[in-house]
């Protein structure tokens, strides 16, 4: 199988749940946006759909 790179950036994380929650009639906080970001990159992190890469040197 071909391994790719995937990013995963929290801050679109969290807009993308803004912006689904809205549409939905929810208006969540940016706290809330915050950990929803930060529980869906530890899912994912948990069920090996991601590594989690702590090399930053770009």
């Amino acid at each position: 199988m071909k391994e790719i790179e995937v990013i995963i950036d929290t801050e679109e994380i969290a807009e993308f749940f803004y912006n689904e929650l809205t549409k939905r009639g929810y208006v969540p906080g940016e706290e809330e946006l915050g950990e929803l970001a930060d529980i869906t990159f530890d899912y994912l992190l948990n069920k090996c759909i991601i590594d989690e890469d702590l090399d930053f040197d770009e």
